[in-house]
């Protein structure tokens, strides 16, 4: 089963399963946490910081209920979600 959002410009773009996964992470921590580090998303879903990074960059630019923000780099990417 595959997800799909539609982007910005109307395009629908389909999340991986990493994806889908990240997305529902920040979902289920949004409403109770603003700020995220990749490295520990990463540690929580068993992914690597880089993994996160590179997903988050695809849910960034999709359209959910989410707006994520890349926002700080020190000792890992940190990303402002809310909701």
């Amino acid at each position: 089963m595959s997800a799909t959002t539609a982007s910005a410009t109307g395009e629908q773009l389909t999340l991986t399963e990493k994806q889908r996964r990240i997305l529902e992470y920040l979902r289920d921590n949004a409403e109770t946490q603003t700020y995220f580090k990749s490295r520990l998303i990463g540690d929580e879903l068993d992914l690597s910081a880089k993994e996160v990074g590179s997903n988050m960059t695809t849910i960034q630019n999709s359209d959910t209920d989410l707006d994520v923000e890349k926002w700080g780099y020190s000792s890992s990417t940190t990303w402002k979600v809310t909701a």
